[in-house]
């Protein structure tokens, strides 16, 4: 079920089409990506690295900086501890290479997702012990690792935290305490007090402004370059770990994406060149749905410290080994997924009326699926999600929310169900006891606050606009909204009364279609890329069964089949040549 949306944001549309040689349809477009001043919206189109942030906003980077520095004069043994997903490879990264560029002694931890869990542990800081590590700087994870860092401190072992996810707290009479760990140093821009302007910043970014921050306080003569080489992995952080390509985030995307064609790191190089894609045209959806995940593969089914040796990789033969390894893990990855959604959606539709929130049991499934195929059902679903696997200690999962739950503060409210748990407003990972199962969900289901309408998918339509008036230099226009994703989605347009007239079954399993149609006298190509066999169910159960079948053999005839749909816009560019292309996303027969 889905509700239809036009957005009906005001603005002089026609004052910023000539304020900055736009389109009103685009002005149209920017402002309903909440940008309401003409300052934000020249930073929208035309921002430069220049117009991002100084690190110095960020609260408490004065004190990580000075500690740091004074590790790196004393020749301290630094250890940089990261994260088994994406962000925290990347985050290592740059953070490793940096300090060993500025000459300090530095390696690398990243926790094994099944023996240590998220963050920080005992372990981990026992090891750092007996391996001689005088400071940590964690990166993407160490906020809510209050107990790890005071055993770092009674070690005598200085710790310098940076993160970008919520700060753990506790509520006495309606008031919250943020609890932050006892570091030396603390650099998160969601704790209390930190001015930094754009929060919603990837654990990467954090690490990235660390890098910043600490060349300017050294005057470190390299640091130009060094911040251009790091720009890509940022900007892949950023897209991977689903920020907002708003404000800032989307300048060092879209910068960070040009820096592709001439990036030099042998791993990025190699892992572009397996995945058949043209460092010239990487995009958005290329970090997020190609190099992204086979980084996050390694993380889940082996060791993601093989997706950082890929990245720190000196010799081409090597990396190009590894990136290959790092393929087939990605695609072994994606048919374990496959069955796990599979298996949880039988056991869903097993029960009837899915719960306001789900929590779904499937211990066989390997626990580092579980987060996608949260991700999955709450596509399907429309409904939070938590997805529980058997771990080797107890029960882990992860969670994926909707726009209206807040799953961070959720899980906070029954955090006695919880041996460990972190997240934020839209995700989140937990461990806990199998036996507190059935308690979880019902505590998260008896004060939830959901209502009905808010499992029902709202599709938000920036223009109706007849496919008629769609043309070329349209389409070109739209490309100055790239990077698009979470934030800053494609445009999205409607048409009513679009006449089916004759299909045809594309792609190598035929599940694609391209479609003939006719809307208010013209004729058009439609593309549909979404679930063919619904599309025909709904044909069907509107126009009698068969109609599916003669769409795609002799036709629906002249009069076709009647239907209103949302579109995307953009170009189909092959072997040299450009077409204009409609893809319907949304659709309904009537």
């Amino acid at each position: 079920m889905e509700k239809w949306m036009v957005a009906a944001k005001k603005a002089d549309f026609d004052g910023w089409a000539r304020q900055f040689g736009i389109s009103p349809v685009l002005a149209r477009i920017i402002r309903n990506r909440d940008i309401t001043e003409p300052q934000d919206v020249e930073k929208f189109l035309r921002g430069t690295l220049s117009d991002c942030y100084s690190p110095w906003l960020l609260k408490g980077m004065e004190q990580a900086v000075a500690v740091i520095e004074e590790e790196l004069e004393k020749g301290t043994k630094i250890r940089v501890i990261g994260d088994y997903d994406v962000d925290g490879i990347c985050s290592a990264y740059i953070l490793t290479r940096a300090l060993r560029e500025m000459g300090a002694r530095v390696d690398t931890a990243i926790p094994h997702r099944i023996r240590d869990g998220y963050g920080l542990n005992d372990a981990l800081i026992e090891e750092a012990y007996r391996d001689g590590v005088g400071l940590i700087v964690t990166c993407d994870n160490g906020i809510a690792a209050q107990s790890q860092i005071a055993k770092a401190q009674e070690l005598d072992i200085r710790v310098v935290v940076t993160d970008h996810h919520e700060v753990p707290f506790t509520e006495e009479n309606g008031q919250r305490m943020q609890q932050l760990p006892p570091a030396q140093a603390v650099i998160d821009p969601r704790q209390e007090g930190c001015s930094y302007p754009w929060p919603g910043i990837c654990g990467a970014v954090v690490a990235y402004k660390l890098v910043q921050a600490l060349g300017e306080h050294r005057d470190y003569p390299g640091l130009a370059e060094l911040m251009e080489a790091l720009l890509p992995f940022a900007a892949m952080a950023t897209v991977c770990d689903v920020m907002e390509l708003k404000d800032e985030n989307r300048i060092l995307v879209r910068e960070g994406l040009k820096r592709f064609a001439t990036c030099s790191n042998l791993g990025l190089q190699a892992l572009m060149e397996v995945s058949g894609l043209d460092p010239a045209g990487v995009s958005a959806y290329h970090l997020g749905f190609v190099l992204g995940p086979c980084l996050n593969a390694t993380g889940r089914l082996d060791t993601a410290k093989r997706a950082l040796e890929l990245l720190e990789s000196q010799d081409k033969v090597q990396a190009m080994n590894a990136a290959r390894e790092l393929k087939e893990l990605n695609d072994s990855r994606k048919n374990m997924t496959l069955k796990g959604v599979e298996e949880a959606v039988s056991l869903i539709e097993a029960q009837g009326e899915p719960d306001p929130v789900m929590v779904v049991y499937l211990p066989q499934v390997h626990e580092s699926l579980a987060g996608i195929i949260a991700g999955r059902l709450k596509e399907k679903y429309h409904r939070p999600v938590f997805v529980l696997t058997r771990g080797e200690e107890g029960v882990k999962g992860s969670g994926r929310s909707i726009e209206t739950y807040h799953m961070y503060e959720a899980m906070t409210r029954v955090r006695q169900y919880f041996t460990k748990f972190g997240g934020h407003k839209m995700a989140a990972g937990l461990s806990m006891r199998e036996e507190d199962i059935e308690p979880l969900r019902q505590a998260l289901n008896a004060d939830c606050g959901l209502k009905q309408e808010d499992f029902v998918l709202r599709v938000h339509i920036d223009v109706p606009m007849p496919t008629r008036y769609a043309d070329m230099k349209l389409a070109r226009e739209l490309e100055g909204l790239e990077p698009c994703g979470t934030g800053n989605p494609q445009p999205l347009f409607a048409q009513k009364g679009v006449l089916l007239l004759k299909g045809r079954r594309i792609g190598a399993k035929q599940n694609f279609a391209r479609l003939t149609a006719r809307a208010e006298g013209v004729w058009q190509e439609l593309m549909y890329f979404g679930d063919l066999e619904e599309f025909c169910r709904q044909l069907e159960e509107r126009h009698g069964q068969g109609s599916a079948e003669r769409l795609f053999d002799a036709g629906a005839g002249d009069r076709g089949y009647e239907m209103n749909i949302t579109y995307q816009l953009g170009i189909n560019r092959y072997r040299g040549r450009e077409e204009l292309q409609f893809v319907i996303r949304n659709f309904y027969f009537v």
